[in-house]
């Protein structure tokens, strides 16, 4: 009878040996270390890939001082915004072979508390702090690097990568005006929410005269986007275009136009923010919007911690976003 046996692990002398070279310049060309010429780091990867050698986390992270792990500290329990942002912090974390750990504190201060104690324990590298919102918040106190991400710290000298909601509604009332829409209203989120008031901020100095009246705050949902249709039949019933703060908005603002007998973009042209599949794709028509970029966001976090836990020093930055033209401003 034929017994068969796992092939033994795959050592980092066997890889030293089909690179001819030394174990210590295997290792150091596996780990990026070292002072060695590209051409050897390459011969010794393509021995190790070639043999399947998987290298030991553990002997690393006592060879280097870290664990190459990062925490992830969100208050999305959705996962709308974390999700993205996670994706493109990982992209960058990869490059420096680091892993995430994702921890959600569901809004609670006790089990944010947990968490930090967790992570801290575990030895991390860095974190990296985000959120479902741009409004700013309390710093965190560990003794490892932290970014910010797209919610920002209330600290200025914390590093925050930030999206800049005014450019994206600039781009939005632009888009409006160039189809030669004159009568336009905003419609948007609470006025306490910070991205809310920097996206009339944006968007009304564009518009200028052709604002039909002051920017309508209400809640971030189709509820209030239908109400404000019911508002604006009375204060500005020639309406030409409606800017909402939104995807959610939009999509009550277009059908509540739909119901009252108007069509979307014939009689009024509407455009959200957000650019979330959900609520822009299902919209009818799909609906013009805003792209966070998030992923992108979560990238520029994530090259930011790296150069922070290699010792460096980083600023804070923010990402633009970009505007996505469907059929709700231009037709079908």
């Amino acid at each position: 009878m034929t017994v068969d046996r796992a092939a033994p692990p795959v050592r980092i002398s066997d890889v030293a040996a089909l690179a001819g070279v030394s174990i210590g310049t295997a290792s150091k060309a596996l780990n990026d270390t070292g002072q060695l010429r590209e051409s050897t780091r390459v011969r010794v990867k393509q021995a190790a890939e070639k043999l399947g050698f998987v290298g030991d986390a553990r002997a690393r992270a006592l060879s280097s001082g870290r664990t190459y792990t990062v925490g992830m500290i969100t208050t999305d329990s959705f996962g709308r915004f974390t999700i993205p942002v996670l994706l493109g912090a990982e992209d960058a974390l990869s490059a420096g072979q680091m892993a995430v750990l994702l921890c959600d504190t569901r809004d609670d201060h006790v089990r944010e508390a947990h968490y930090l104690r967790s992570l801290a324990a575990r030895g991390i590298d860095g974190v990296i702090v985000t959120g479902r919102s741009a409004d700013s918040r309390p710093p965190i106190d560990v003794p490892v690097p932290v970014v910010y991400a797209f919610t920002p710290s209330t600290d200025p000298t914390d590093v925050s990568v930030t999206l800049d909601d005014a450019a994206g509604a600039a781009m939005v009332a632009e888009h409006v005006l160039s189809l030669g829409r004159r009568r336009v209203a905003i419609v948007t989120g609470p006025e306490r929410h910070a991205s809310a008031v920097r996206r009339v901020d944006g968007a009304a100095p564009v518009l200028g005269e052709h604002l039909v009246g002051p920017a309508s705050y209400g809640e971030w949902s189709e509820r209030w986007g239908r109400q404000a249709v019911d508002l604006l039949a009375r204060t500005a019933p020639d309406v030409d275009a409606i800017i909402a703060g939104s995807d959610q908005i939009a999509r009550g603002v277009c059908d509540r136009l739909r119901e009252t007998g108007r069509s979307v973009p014939g009689d009024v042209a509407v455009t959200g923010f957000d650019d979330w599949d959900v609520m822009a794709l299902a919209s009818r028509p799909p609906l013009t919007t805003v792209d966070l970029r998030l992923e992108e966001l979560g990238r520029v976090a994530g090259r930011a911690l790296l150069e922070l836990i290699d010792g460096g020093t980083v600023a804070s930055a923010t990402v633009t976003p970009s505007l996505v033209v469907r059929e709700s401003t231009v037709g079908g």
